[in-house]
């Protein structure tokens, strides 16, 4: 089996539920990803920084500036970012990691973008599910505001709801790991 496949089947034992839910965007919706249950699982961070790396890398090939750091809004992309991140460096390729918080802190340094970020970094941003790429785009509005630059987004799992032409229409590319399609025929 490859890397792939097993975490394709860890996100659909661990990750995908059905019923009635509210989403973040606020849209109802008849299934639910909640893809923390599968990046904090042991096995499951392993293979996300695998997976993720390997669909980073063709993209990054493609770039004339390459990406220097992998983050984005706190908490669900956290453990994705540093999976791939720790799978860079693993490979010789290393990506720092930072996170991107909702709001700025009130104390210390105030800033919303944490970790390992410079102004001028050019960045992957993370997204664990993606909707309609409302909370991706306020990433984006936090990274440019501190100087960054996003170079594409890297989706775990799009949901294919708008999100990938929603980022697209503001002119960053977007990679999806999994698409809605995918992990449920």
């Amino acid at each position: 089996m490859t890397a792939r496949d097993e975490l394709k089947e860890i996100l659909l034992s661990k990750s995908i539920r059905t019923g009635d839910f509210t989403l973040a965007s606020g849209k109802k919706s008849n299934f639910y990803v909640d893809c923390r249950v599968t990046t904090m699982d042991c096995r499951g961070a392993i293979l996300v920084g695998e997976v993720g790396l390997e669909s980073a890398a063709q993209k990054i090939a493609s770039l004339d500036e390459k990406p220097v750091a992998i983050g984005g809004m706190t908490m669900g992309a956290d453990p994705i970012s540093l999976a791939i991140a720790m799978e860079s460096s693993r490979q010789g390729c290393p990506l720092q990691m930072f996170s991107v918080r909702k709001e700025a802190k009130q104390y210390g340094t105030g800033k919303r973008v944490e970790g390992n970020f410079n102004s001028g970094d050019t960045v992957i941003l993370v997204e664990d599910t993606a909707t309609t790429g409302g909370s991706t785009l306020k990433a984006m509005d936090a990274i440019e505001a501190e100087g960054g630059k996003v170079a594409f987004v890297l989706i775990l799992v799009d949901r294919e709801e708008g999100a990938k032409e929603t980022i697209e229409a503001r002119g960053v590319e977007v990679v999806s790991v999994f698409g809605k399609k995918e992990l449920l025929g």
